[in-house]
């Protein structure tokens, strides 16, 4: 119910003092929980945008672009949004649909015949909405080394002929796990039905008609970079500028650059049905489509969490969506190096929230907690300190985590490895959709280094058995690993299988789906 004469007021405890709140937000209560948020997590710098009702009623950036040039964000504040690029593909595709080039159910390999998948069953049948609803049987991630860490010579060939390799993890369309690898396949898919690129695509058929000027398709685009938002992590507590993510084979999985005042046209849009400009006379895709977008294709668990009384969760096209108390709700988030997003709308009460941030892990909890702090007040939901409670939570993940990674190194500067024999291990090792790994010896230690992936390189420090642990070269995000070799009858090593030393890796870090077997040189 929406209060109108009377308003709900609530305290909500800011940095030691007490603030009245409305039951909806106005934008120096937005300002005074973002900069709460800002002061509990090691972030850089965000943007926040909120629309409602048809209208921008708040677009702002806090904190800095860079840690080094100390500029200031603001709302036009280029961001990498990550995964929040799926929903312009999905988009893209429903144009193509209505333009009468594609359906939703055609096959795969009707418009691109090179394509393989894990059994012929499944090639055969594999249809374009199978692309982009994370429900191919393949395990979550599969396949992301592709591209994680960037920097790899993969090219479209090499990533329509890998999923022949894969093996699944579920029968096919009866599970959700997570894919990116699908929806660059997507990218290729309009590419090749509308004659131009991915990105070419974008701009002509979204970008343009919605007048996102400073929204780009890629980083490449971007000729003035003046308020380019750089890449951050944190490192023992302390930030960092890391390189900003290079593009992958094309950016229909995350590839797309945008600012919170942008995305606030793209979430009216959304809100719209697919309508916007002066009176909403302009139409981007029908409605039709829009509800094909937000019609729930593939089941996923709904949180039993009783704060929004909810029934279901799925994915639709591009997006997850799910009820709360009585509403439903449509969202996405996004994660690349130094860069996290998230989109949250609430088409019922005609609101959209958008949060931007250059800093990796404790900018995903920034931006959950402000979200639903914005989003709950809409519903009319007491006061649940979000902010507090992300902060403590995500205090405990980053203790338990570094512990477990430090358990191993300090088991590691113990460890006498000098009956270790190098030679049992060095050679070649081949699999088969990511190709040659080497493991070798220099200046009397043993190194691994895979030649498709130049930043996936380090020393093999001895742990115990056949096992060793390597701290690659990137360090961007925390990929570290164990490395354990199986020897034959004659103790000379025949294959590797790799595994995450944290336990909170990235699902981008698929070495469990690797298959390495030693191959002659």
């Amino acid at each position: 119910m929406k209060l109108t004469t009377l308003k709900k007021t609530m305290l909500l405890v800011l940095l030691g003092f007490t603030i009245m709140v409305n039951a909806q937000m106005n934008t120096k209560q937005v300002d005074s929980l973002v900069n709460y948020a800002m002061s509990k997590f090691n972030v850089a710098g965000c943007a926040v945008a909120v629309v409602k009702d048809g209208k921008v009623i708040h677009s702002k950036g806090y904190g800095v672009k860079s840690i080094i040039s100390k500029s200031p964000v603001n709302e036009h504040t280029q961001f990498a949004i990550a995964s929040n690029s799926k929903a312009f593909t999905t988009a893209a595709l429903a144009i193509l649909v209505e333009e009468g080039k594609i359906n939703w159910l055609d096959k795969v390999k009707d418009h691109i015949p090179e394509f393989t998948m894990y059994n012929q069953y499944v090639e055969d049948n594999f249809n374009i909405q199978d692309l982009v609803t994370h429900r191919s049987g393949l395990g979550l991630g599969m396949g992301d080394l592709m591209f994680f860490p960037d920097g790899t010579d993969f090219k479209m060939e090499d990533l329509l002929s890998s999923f022949q390799y894969f093996k699944p993890e579920s029968a096919f369309r009866t599970k959700w796990d997570y894919d990116n690898l699908l929806y660059i396949v997507a990218g290729e898919l309009i590419a090749r039905k509308s004659g131009m690129t991915w990105e070419a695509y974008i701009k002509r058929n979204i970008l343009e008609p919605l007048a996102m000027d400073n929204t780009y398709a890629s980083l490449d685009r971007i000729k003035d970079t003046s308020n380019l938002s750089s890449s951050h992590a944190v490192e023992k507590g302390e930030i960092r500028v890391i390189p900003t993510f290079k593009e992958m084979m094309n950016g229909a999985a995350g590839g797309i650059f945008s600012n919170v005042d942008d995305l606030s046209q793209w979430m009216l849009l959304q809100l719209n049905k697919g309508k916007f400009g002066d009176s909403l006379k302009q139409q981007l895709f029908s409605e039709k489509n829009h509800r094909e977008m937000w019609r729930v294709h593939t089941v996923m668990s709904a949180d039993p969490n009783p704060r929004y009384n909810s029934h279901f969760a799925g994915y639709g096209l591009g997006w997850f969506l799910s009820d709360v108390k009585g509403n439903m709700k449509v969202e996405h988030t996004g994660g690349l190096p130094g860069m996290l997003s998230n989109t949250v709308l609430i088409p019922d009460l005609n609101l959209g929230v958008v949060i931007l941030t250059n800093t990796s892990d404790d900018g995903g909890a920034l931006f959950s907690a402000v979200a639903n702090a914005i989003t709950d007040d809409y519903l009319g939901l007491d006061n649940f300190n979000w902010v507090d409670k992300y902060a403590a939570y995500y205090k405990q993940r980053a203790t338990g985590n570094d512990d477990a990674s430090k358990k191993v190194w300090d088991a590691i500067a113990t460890v006498d490895a000098s009956h270790i024999k190098h030679k049992k291990y060095t050679g070649f090792y081949k699999d088969n959709w990511f190709g040659k790994a080497q493991v070798f010896k220099k200046k009397g230690k043993l190194y691994i280094q895979f030649l498709r992936s130049p930043k996936l390189n380090g020393e093999l420090q001895y742990y115990k058995d056949n096992t060793f642990a390597v701290k690659w070269e990137y360090q961007d995000m925390n990929a570290d690993a164990f490395v354990t070799f199986s020897l034959d009858a004659k103790e000379k090593a025949q294959s590797i299988a790799i595994k995450g030393i944290s336990p909170n890796i990235d699902f981008s870090f698929d070495f469990q789906d690797l298959d390495l077997k030693r191959v002659k040189e």
